[in-house]
């Protein structure tokens, strides 16, 4: 028998402020709201006190966010998947942004350990003139230590309903995908970051914006240490994704971070704010 861990964040405009209630069962919880650029922008540390996910494990996590509310989510650490012996570990996210509501989010990497299963499933609902930037980062085993990921699966499904939906399947005995040019070549990190807005805003993503937007990360591309294996493109008229691929985290969280920090400037004339827990 696993954990099976529910948080259920709700996020409201009151006045200036954006509040927040929560309700958790199990598990899973934020620490206090913190209000580090005023009261328009409520900041989350989403908290796993066990650590890790192993198999039989779920971890729900629900959110609402109301008109003119501002939620940034993160966590202070890496998710880790752990070795199951065949039970699947289940992390499922699920946010509804409604019009003018901005959703951050952004956690640290999940680690993949070898001989897990797990699954990973993001769904984020975006009413008319709602906006968000996320990301995820997946690193596979434990490179640093020698532990590579040599068992196991890791299943990830990103849905943005009618503007980007996105499953994979990384299969530890599937060499053509993890060392092939074509796939991931070697790489042990994969990245992506995306801002969307919902489909029908009054204001959506026009073309100089878009163009503003795409050559301000295919600059700070060039300038890390990943320019041969990271891009950045706008698939959808409401969706610009950076993907990234690399052999650590670190310069690859570096170039989401410097990125994010980029569009939040330039896209809402925010500065970049990096939630103070990256920091310490």
């Amino acid at each position: 028998m696993g954990w099976h861990a529910h948080l259920q964040l709700d996020y409201r405009r009151d006045g200036d402020r954006t509040t927040a209630l929560d309700r958790h069962h199990g598990p899973l919880r934020v620490l206090q709201r913190l209000y580090p650029e005023g009261d328009a922008i409520c900041h989350h540390v989403l908290v796993h006190p066990p650590g890790g996910i192993v198999g039989g494990d779920t971890l729900d996590l629900h959110a609402t966010l109301d008109a003119g509310s501002h939620a940034v989510i993160t966590t202070p650490g890496a998710t880790r998947f752990y070795r199951s012996e065949g039970a699947l570990a289940v992390q499922q996210v699920q946010a509804r942004l409604a019009p003018g509501a901005r959703l951050e989010w952004l956690p640290m990497e999940t680690i993949a350990y070898s001989g897990c299963e797990a699954d990973n499933r993001l769904h984020f609902s975006l009413a008319p003139g709602a906006q968000m930037l996320g990301w995820d980062v997946l690193a596979l085993g434990l490179p640093a230590a020698n532990a590579g990921f040599v068992r196991g699966r890791f299943r990830q499904a990103i849905t943005l309903p009618g503007v980007w939906q996105e499953r994979g399947l990384i299969d530890a005995d599937d060499d053509l995908l993890l060392s092939s040019p074509l796939g991931l070549a070697g790489h042990t990190v994969m990245a992506s970051l995306w801002l969307a807005e919902g489909i029908g805003a009054a204001c959506p993503l026009d073309r100089p914006r878009t163009e503003a937007l795409l050559d301000a990360a295919r600059d700070l591309i060039a300038a890390s240490g990943l320019p041969a294996t990271a891009g950045v493109s706008a698939p959808h008229p409401s969706l610009l994704v950076l993907r990234a691929l690399g052999h650590r985290v670190e310069p690859v969280m570096a170039l989401l971070q410097a990125v994010r920090g980029a569009w939040r400037q330039l896209h809402w004339g925010l500065a970049p704010n990096p939630p103070r827990v990256w920091r310490t």
